[in-house]
């Protein structure tokens, strides 16, 4: 998004080199406050190639392992953490704890966001050590092309870490290998495969782990078919290599950036291609013969050669000597918080960390103490959020503002202040804490006067600036007043008076105050102590651009709530532009936001806003660009606006679709092929690709299939086409990886000016932009200069009529309110339907020149069918024949969702086994009963009649234990009734959602066969027309764009006929669901349980061998009740079978009728 300087540009960036005294490693004691272990003897080594920290307190010990990409920043001396305990801090000195050795202290900050920090205290046993540590560590990990290297690199930095978890018997775990790729299985066949797994428990011999070899266990891990297809693509055939023609033609065309300068970037020659040949060529043989194999040209293309950020871009390569109007800088909201508006913690170290990303604009909110002698704290006003110390984030922000960079930084004061003691306090503050570093008076090149450019980021390198109101008074007569504020009206101003020093316009509706600018009361009158402070970033209240440019005060400059800027971005856009040209304007969140998300800073970078403050605590998409973009030029903080931009005689309009004068515009187009090792989880996930850029220019969610595939998906689908970009140096190309249910993994951003083209492999990263070491995509990117086609617009017109009529129609509406008195539609608006319900009425001509065309056509059909009315017209047949019968949602379709179906399976799952249980229970006590009724009669204690009642007794009691249990059963049958009732409502809109998308299939699939059925009628009119004139030809192109849309939207209209029918049969059928299923269900359980009941008695006698009491006989040598002969002693039976087929039998029935209203 920068302008670069012309010509080649010398690369400064260095590569990581590491400090002896790191590689050899140091004595520390680790220390924790809160840990039962307080202190620990460590030594803290750092790998040579810098990929890592790592420690350890034995020797034969498995060391604790860091990622140095995860450090955010590194404290020694004064500036680490202290231990606060007494008996800790004697421990660590082994004497006085008053003289405790600060200088020895070293802190190591890490963490993937802002706000979860880990904080790693040590205490270095040498003098000397904790300030080499820390200074040599934290260049490391802020070191730009580390953070930006070859895929290969990562590669071996994966290598590099299963190395560091080598145990003392020189075995690496297999548990590392697991962790580090995820998938046990294919871990596991790789290692088998290459023979490196000794066994499981053993792991891998390390010394057999060579990086060659761990190269092969990645190739067994996955297959990689795509490149096969690239390899071949270059000429090899299916031969197993390529010559050297074949491979410098490859690099010079598929790999080479079109946009590039032949003469200071010359295609490469024959003996440059040569040497990257030899260096990734293994074989002197082929060598010799001039060819590169397989497996070399897949390291050219993972290698440092084939980045796909040229490392100049990372480098500082703008000019830094402009007006710092000219440059977008990296700013922040609210930096004090860490998490929503209205709650949560406030924290110094936050301003610690926004700074080391690179931000250049910090806020400030400051209050006063409860008493005159208080200090002045920061939070966020009339919220619930914590308070902190104002001197401690001077300190803080003294201490981090230029570890990263050394370009100014500017410190945002919202003033609520209105103690002039404790104002008094802040501006000493900042002057003894800040000493030479703050900026207090202009520069003597640089004076506060009109027409005065601002400072340069160079001329301010190293310094502090403070904006915050200063003291004045406004002089100005009343009638001047009145007519500068009329004028105000006229151009974007709001027309209140100057010498109220809001930052920006207060609604009238105090709700609106509190919901849309913030919950922060309107800022105090500075002091003459704090006012001596402001220079060149006075803020004033924003009148009008023309007043601006009518002061012509370059360091005044303005803040607007997002809505404010939007409403001016839209209504002004080119004087927002002219404004930003000379004078500095601040972006801030609209008050609603009190989840502290952000919006597109896009947006007001197209019109030249330098700072759009965002809230850097929420990593969303918004802050992901943010920190992507500004990456670039070093990671300085601050991007030179494009040339126009900054050009007072260059004019542009942020909204334009049109090439802008000396700009020439791309073409770019994406394919995403595959993704390697993007995440250890086992999820799917696809890949979404978006444009960000001016209005015209601005892409959003392209997004690949998902696949069920984390280590080596496989897309290949189409390339994702951005056909002109206007403004490449403007725009930024994000690629991200999500999980199918939209959570985030991994991303990039690249700024379309920057990225080579061709077959290259994307290094992905965290939401925080710290490289991941594994996960990466393999795209295909073609970038190109936007060649116009003067028939491109007929092109168009005949891919996709439906398009090229609106496009005119929203050209006409440009156009309606010039022609006044003059309507293009007719009184009741455009009609797609020419017919009428009875077929008679033609339609009336509109007045355009193309809906006359398009009438014209139309009007064909009608006067045919007035002819022939016993026949419909030949469009309404062709389109009733292509229209496929899609059958609406039913009952049963719900019921096949495999959510439902299997909370169904569940449901009979558990009643199978209460009644299972039941049964049991059952039998259980029917053979008790039977036993003591036998005893009984072997007693002699009962007589004939006696033992028929006894059973009869027995009988009773089993039918109430019986229909206990029924009676738990019923319960659980209408508690399933009701979660029937609520899985159908859940897996309704999903049913309906996958519907209405195969029917979206299906609409496309009936598009596509009518224009290839009109194509082919337009080819057959050509082809009789080839004797005839161009005029002829062209007659029949034009009136085939016409049928066409004619037809297009006759086919539209009646899909959208049939959607409609299927969500309203969809509505109906939800309908009935809600009203009447439940009842339904109800109902036939009902019917089943009065069946089951009258059956039940019938059912226990069964059990019981007894027949009812109006027929039952007693034998009287007291034999079994049993009538089927067996013998007495013989186990109780199940329920008869017999009833159970027909009680099924008949349920079943009561079932099929209660279901078919559903149907």
């Amino acid at each position: 998004m920068a302008g670069a300087k012309p010509g080649v540009h010398a690369l400064q960036l260095k590569p990581v080199t590491v400090h002896e005294e790191l590689r050899k490693g140091g004595k520390f004691v680790k220390w924790e406050e809160d840990s039962v272990v307080q202190h620990s003897l460590v030594t803290i080594k750092v790998e040579p190639n810098g990929f890592f920290v790592y420690w350890t307190e034995l020797p034969n010990q498995e060391p604790d392992v860091l990622d140095v990409h995860l450090i955010r920043d590194t404290r020694w001396g004064k500036y680490a953490r202290h231990p606060k305990d007494l008996k800790l801090r004697a421990m660590l000195d082994s004497g006085v704890a008053s003289d405790f050795p600060v200088e020895r202290l070293l802190t190591i900050v890490y963490g993937s966001d802002l706000v979860n920090l880990t904080f790693l205290n040590f205490m270095a046993v040498q003098e000397d050590t904790a300030e080499i540590w820390a200074e040599e560590l934290f260049s490391i990990a802020t070191n730009i092309l580390s953070r930006n290297e070859s895929r290969k690199t990562y590669l071996y930095k994966a290598y590099i870490k299963l190395k560091l978890y080598v145990n003392q018997d020189g075995n690496i775990h297999l548990k590392h290998f697991q962790k580090m790729f995820g998938d046990k299985k294919r871990v596991d066949e790789a290692l088998d495969k290459c023979k490196l797994l000794i066994n499981k428990h053993y792991g891998v011999k390390a010394k057999d782990l060579k990086f060659p070899v761990f190269m092969e266990l990645l190739d067994h891990m996955g297959q990689r078919p795509e490149l096969q297809t690239i390899f071949e693509e270059c000429g090899s055939k299916k031969k197993l290599f390529i010559t050297l023609d074949q491979f410098m033609n490859f690099l010079n065309h598929t790999q080479r950036d079109p946009r590039l300068n032949e003469v200071l970037y010359p295609p490469l020659r024959e003996s440059q291609v040569r040497n990257i040949m030899e260096k990734y060529e293994t074989s002197a043989g082929r060598l010799e013969r001039n060819q590169i194999s397989m497996q070399a040209f897949n390291d050219y293309l993972i290698g440092e050669e084939n980045l796909i950020i040229p490392p100049e871009k990372l480098d500082l390569n703008d000019d830094m000597n402009q007006p710092l109007s000219h440059y977008f800088i990296n700013s922040s909201h609210n930096t004090y918080l860490t998490t929503g508006q209205l709650t949560g913690l406030s924290s110094v170290e936050m301003y610690r960390q926004v700074l080391l990303t690179g931000c250049r604009c910090v806020e400030l909110d400051c209050w006063k103490g409860r008493t005159n002698d208080d200090e002045p704290y920061i939070t966020h006003g009339f919220t619930m959020t914590t308070e902190i110390s104002f001197r401690e984030v001077i300190e803080a922000i003294a201490e981090s503002a230029f570890k990263t960079s050394l370009y100014p930084v500017i410190l945002s004061f919202e003033n609520h202040v209105d103690a002039p003691k404790q104002q008094a306090k802040m501006a000493e503050y900042c002057k003894t804490i800040f000493g030479d570093r703050l900026l207090i008076d202009p520069l003597e090149k640089y004076p506060l006067k009109m027409e005065q450019p601002l400072p340069s980021p160079q001329d301010l390198l190293g310094k502090i600036l403070i904006k915050n109101k200063k003291k004045c008074i406004s002089k100005r007569k009343d009638s001047v007043r009145r007519k500068e504020e009329a004028s105000a009206t006229a151009n974007g101003g709001d027309g209140e008076s100057e010498d109220e020093e809001y930052e920006y316009d207060p609604p009238a509706d105090p709700k609106a105050a509190s919901s849309v600018e913030g919950t922060a009361k309107t800022e105090v009158l500075a002091t003459e102590e704090m006012s001596n402070l402001v220079n060149y970033i006075e803020p004033v209240k924003f009148k009008s651009f023309g007043e601006a440019a009518v002061r012509k005060k370059f360091y005044e400059m303005s803040s607007f709530v997002e809505t404010k800027g939007l409403e001016l971005l839209k209504s002004f856009p080119s004087e927002f532009v002219e404004y930003n040209k000379n004078q500095l304007s601040r972006i801030y969140p609209k008050g609603t936001r009190v989840d502290s998300s952000n919006y597109m800073p896009q947006l007001f970078w197209n019109v030249g806003c330098q700072m759009a403050a965002l809230n850097f605590q929420t990593l969303d998409a918004a802050m992901q660009l943010n920190m992507g973009v500004f990456e670039y030029n070093g990671n300085s903080g601050y991007l030179l606006k494009p040339e126009f931009m900054r050009r007072v005689d260059k004019h542009f309009d942020p909204f334009t679709e049109n090439i802008v004068d000396g700009i020439v515009a791309n073409t770019v187009s994406i394919k995403v092929i595959s993704g390697q090792y993007l995440t250890d989880k086992k999820v799917s996930v696809y890949v979404e690709v978006d444009m960000f850029g001016l209005p015209a220019d601005t892409k959003r969610k392209y997004r690949t299939k998902t696949v069920g595939n984390t280590m080596n998906p496989q897309w290949g689908e189409d390339a994702f086409t951005f056909n002109k970009v206007v403004l490449p140096s403007l725009a930024s190309l994000r690629i991200a990886v999500l999980e199918d249910s939209g959570k985030f993994i991994a991303h990039r951003i690249l700024p379309v000016s920057a990225m080579r083209p061709g077959y290259r492999y994307l290094n992905l990263k965290n939401e925080l932009n710290q490289p991941l070491m594994l996960a990466s995509l393999l795209v295909y990117i073609d970038v190109k200069d936007y060649i116009p086609n003067e028939h491109q617009e007929y092109a168009d017109a005949l891919t996709n009529p439906i398009k090229h009529i609106s496009g005119m129609a929203k050209r006409e509406d440009q156009l309606a309110s010039l022609i006044e008195g003059f309507s293009l539609e007719g009184p009741d608006g455009p009609e797609d339907d020419f017919m009428e319900s009875d077929g008679e009425t033609c339609p009336d001509t509109p007045g355009s020149p193309s809906d006359q065309l398009f009438a014209a056509s139309a009007l064909e059909d009608c006067l045919d069918y007035k002819l022939h009315p016993q026949v419909r017209p030949p469009r309404d047949m062709l389109i009733e024949n292509l229209l496929t019968d899609v059958p609406a949602l039913t009952l049963d379709d719900l019921k096949e969702h495999k959510n439902y179906d299997k909370m169904v399976k569940k449901q009979a799952k558990d009643l199978k086994e209460l009644k299972k249980k039941h049964q049991k229970k059952l039998q259980a006590e029917s053979q008790k009963k039977d036993k003591n009724f036998k005893r009984s009669i072997k007693k002699g204690e009962s007589q004939e009649t006696s033992a028929q009642k006894l059973r009869e007794q027995q009988v009773q009691e089993l039918l109430k234990l019986q229909q206990n249990f029924h009676r738990t059963e019923i319960d659980m049958r209408e508690e399933h009734i009701l979660e029937d009732v609520k899985k159908l409502k859940e897996v309704g809109p999903e049913c309906l959602a996958a519907q209405l998308k195969k029917l979206k299939e299906v609409c496309d699939r009936e598009k596509k066969e009518l224009q290839k059925i009109l194509d082919r009628k337009r080819q057959n009119s050509i082809s009789e027309a080839r004797t005839k004139d161009k005029e002829d030809v062209e007659e029949i192109n034009r009136k085939h764009i016409n049928d066409s849309v004619a037809s297009l939207r006759k086919l539209e209209d009646k899909q959208n006929r049939r959607e409609e029918k299927l969500k309203l049969r969809y509505s109906d059928l939800m309908r009935d669901i809600n009203e009447n299923l439940e009842k339904t269900s109800r109902a036939k359980l009902a019917q089943e349980v009065a069946l089951e009941l009258s059956e039940m008695e019938e059912d226990i006698r069964s059990l019981l061998r007894v027949e009812p009491q109006n027929d039952a006989s007693f034998s009287s040598n007291h034999s079994s009740p049993a009538s089927s002969g067996r013998p007495s002693n013989c186990s109780t039976p199940n329920f008869p079978s017999i009833r159970n087929q027909k009680s099924r039998a008949s349920r079943s029935s009561i079932q099929s009728e209660s279901e078919m209203p559903f149907s």
